[in-house]
């Protein structure tokens, strides 16, 4: 017996879903050229065991109350019913506010939990904490591009326009005659848009472009991160080494008088103390070709031949977020927007740079002429707040001072953290670390759809249902289409919306009127129509009611022209249209940024040899990029997730030279480790990645446990049990998850079989 299929969105495409024979069937929406295959996580995801069916509280906290505890995270739980759940989070959390203040509170939610507008779990938790408590300390920036959104303000502008409205992938097609991608723009990362994106366009965009002649060259250790449609050109390069190889181009290019004087002088500030330092007169040394081919491992001629060949071609020069994932971070990012400079052609269609592109399914597309709904979140009194990548920082060292983008903070003292739709236990770095800082709170509360590694270490665990069980408004400000996305199933046990889980607790705190604003979560998405509608209709457009839209499952909305944004028009007329930089221009050196004496990050692109470098113990670079299976370890229970793992485990890809060294063949399992931790991975052998590199994804679910010598052991392959938990530098403090070092063998022992998938151990009190 088939169901009606009806319109649903999520972050990695819109699509139909219904029910065949009792079970899930989803399929991609009819207009998507190149539909995501991600969908196909949800027919298995829907009712897997590792949904949580029901309320529970850990055993140790609900006998001994609040409290730091290092049993999280291996604890047993009580199943509880909902009344029993929310008056004891109500008691809680008016008890934390009472004696602490809302200050002692960390609202965390990463937003990715829904692609609808309403039941976006981060809008809700922050509006209820907002409503009922009166604030909470929150976090700022991301752990995608943390770094870059602190410092692109600071050289270029806004970050949403240097991002979002700038060279797009229509002109590419047509006027890029070099795509010179720093990191590579790796398809399954424009897969992926807050809010949804209808039509995968990037791969046929790359296919036109190079049918066209233009050349794409992929700068990274994996020749992986472009695709075959672009027929680029590999520049395998050393990890953490393209400031280096850029400014051995940059030289090159002043020892060719090729770099455009006229723009660097008429729309640049700070390229004499540039010029200084890559000629080496601050130093004694000089930045050349030869001298970058010594670290970043390209050849001196080959750097030399790659300048060369930019020459009197239009040119973009691409950044991807991972290079500013790692340690000093800000240098690639800015010195490849000063690249861009030194070429003359930021500001001109297919040409000059673009932070990211590539890398998030929003950037390189045209923006709508409206703005997606969104659920206000009220007033957050609560002014303490820490960069995003900084919550162990926080949680381990509260009432310490720390530095970011110019300002002295403190780190507040944080009693309860509330997390609703996330997983920080994918996010974040050294997760013994994450571990420990999690057990010095006095409640942790996880609101989520799945017994993650975060829910496993929650004191009090609410079920939320997943995006098919719930209706919502599928938006993006960067995709034309608005879905209705319709309820497809039942919810999962005693699941229920965020929205009815915050009614609840706000009920209780008496403040639910000024939670719900009267509204039911359907009244809310009618809301958020009409208020479209409204827009749409006061510019002369014409758009059906509610209930139309409804029915139909989608609205196209307007878009505006491909007019390349703040950058064209600052290059058209840099007087009438000045950046919003201290001087008004691209800042190649920043006087602002060096004021502040950050010795990890001066004033103007350096070459900073990174902290954590290969050792003859740890001789290998380790690169923990997002999947292509799943979004961060969203469904990693899903099918398309578990079928690209091997023997139930992670895989680690690494070249033939480096397994043959250590005894490894294609298919073994491998032990990868440092002093931070270990995990247990599947090889797959490949010569397109560097040989002394090997790379694992990140958000395979965290499940460890220790080993002979005490340290945790992650027997699924989370490489976050590597990775080290620091700033990028003290401007921007992001993350650094992108590279660390290890060494390898081949996992000769028992291990026990993955068992995340399955709930956590329960008992009755």
């Amino acid at each position: 017996m088939t169901s009606q299929f009806h319109a649903h969105s999520a972050h990695w495409g819109a699509f139909q879903a219904g029910l065949v024979d009792g079970r899930l069937v989803v399929r991609p929406h009819a207009g998507d050229p190149d539909p995501n295959p991600l969908i196909e996580n949800f027919p298995d995801a829907a009712r897997h065991p590792a949904r949580i069916s029901a309320p529970a509280v850990r055993r140790g906290w609900l006998e001994r109350g609040p409290g730091p505890d290092t049993a999280r995270g291996h604890d047993e739980y009580v199943q509880v019913s909902w009344n029993e759940a929310l008056d004891l989070l109500a008691r809680e959390l008016k008890r934390v506010k009472d004696r602490h203040g809302p200050s002692a509170v960390f609202g965390g939610s990463y937003g990715w939990s829904s692609a609808g507008r309403f039941h976006h779990a981060q809008s809700q938790v922050h509006r209820f904490l907002n409503v009922a408590l009166g604030g909470y300390v929150r976090s700022v920036n991301s752990y995608s591009a943390g770094c870059a959104e602190v410092l692109l303000p600071h050289i270029l502008g806004s970050f949403e326009h240097v991002v979002k409205r700038n060279v797009t992938w229509e002109q590419i097609a047509k006027h890029s005659d070099v795509v010179l991608a720093f990191g590579g723009m790796a398809l399954k990362n424009s897969r992926i848009a807050s809010g949804g994106v209808s039509r995968h366009v990037e791969r046929d965009a790359m296919l036109r472009a190079a049918q066209r002649g233009c050349q794409f060259i992929c700068v990274s250790p994996q020749r992986s991160d472009l695709p075959p449609e672009a027929a680029a050109d590999w520049i395998p390069v050393t990890p953490g080494t393209d400031t280096d190889l850029m400014l051995g181009m940059a030289c090159t290019l002043i020892e060719l008088d090729a770099h455009d004087r006229t723009f660097l002088s008429r729309y640049c500030s700070g390229w004499d103390e540039l010029e200084a330092y890559i000629l080496g007169r601050q130093d004694g040394v000089r930045k050349d070709a030869q001298w970058a081919a010594t670290i970043c491992g390209v050849p001196a001629e080959r750097i030399v031949s790659l300048t060369k060949s930019l020459l009197k071609r239009r040119v973009l020069v691409v950044a991807a977020h991972s290079m500013q994932r790692a340690e000093h971070g800000e240098q690639p990012i800015w010195m490849a927007a000063v690249l861009a400079c030194m070429l003359g052609q930021i500001g001109l269609p297919g040409g000059g740079y673009n932070y990211a592109l590539g890398t998030f399914g929003h950037y390189g597309r045209r923006n709508n002429a409206i703005s997606s709904p969104s659920l206000s979140q009220g007033t957050n009194s609560v002014k303490a707040f820490i960069p995003v990548a900084r919550i162990a920082d926080m949680l381990l060292h509260p009432g310490e001072p720390f530095e970011y983008n110019g300002q002295h903070l403190v780190y507040p003292d944080i009693r309860l953290v509330y997390w609703a739709g996330g997983n920080p236990f994918h996010h974040h770095q050294d997760l013994t670390r994450l571990t420990r800082a999690f057990s010095q709170v006095d409640t942790f509360v996880v609101q989520e759809s799945a017994w993650t590694a975060s829910a496993r270490h929650a004191d009090i665990v609410l079920p939320a249902t997943m995006t098919l069980e719930r209706e919502d408004i599928g938006s993006a400000p960067t995709d034309a289409l608005m879905v209705a996305m319709h309820q497809i199933i039942e919810p999962y046990g005693e699941a229920r919306d965020d929205y009815e889980i915050f009614c609840g607790l706000a009920q209780r705190l008496g403040v639910l009127d000024a939670f719900c604003e009267g509204r039911t979560a359907q009244e809310w998405i009618r809301h958020f129509y009409n208020t479209t509608r409204d827009t749409l209709v006061a510019l002369g457009h014409e758009v059906p009611d509610f209930g139309t839209f409804w029915e139909r499952g989608e609205l196209v909305l307007p878009q505006l022209e491909d007019d390349g944004g703040m950058l064209r028009k600052f290059r058209q007329d840099p007087d009438a249209h000045p950046l919003a930089t201290e001087s008004g221009k691209i800042m190649v050196s920043s006087a602002r940024i060096a004021g502040f004496g950050y010795i990890d990050c001066p004033g103007h692109p350096t070459w900073i040899p990174p902290v954590e470098a290969p050792t003859d113990e740890y001789p290998l670079h380790l690169i923990s990029n997002q999947p292509a299976a799943r979004l961060h370890s969203q469904l990693d229970f899903g099918g398309h997730s578990q079928s690209t793992k091997m023997h139930g485990r992670e895989v680690c890809t690494m070249h033939p030279d480096t397994a043959q060294e250590r005894g490894i063949e294609d298919g073994d399992l491998v032990r990868l480790f440092n002093a931070r931790g270990a995990c247990i991975a599947a090889v797959r052998l490949t010569s397109e990645i560097l040989p002394g590199v090997v790379q694992i994804p990140t958000g395979a679910w965290y499940d460890p446990v220790e080993d002979a010598d005490g340290k945790n052991l992650c027997v699924h392959g989370n490489p976050n049990v590597l990775t080290r938990d620091v700033g990028t530098s003290r401007l921007t403090q992001g993350c650094t998850g992108q590279l660390t070092i290890v060494q390898a063998e081949r996992f000769k022992g028992e291990v026990r079989p993955v068992g995340v998938f399955q709930p956590p151990a329960f008992v009755t009190l």
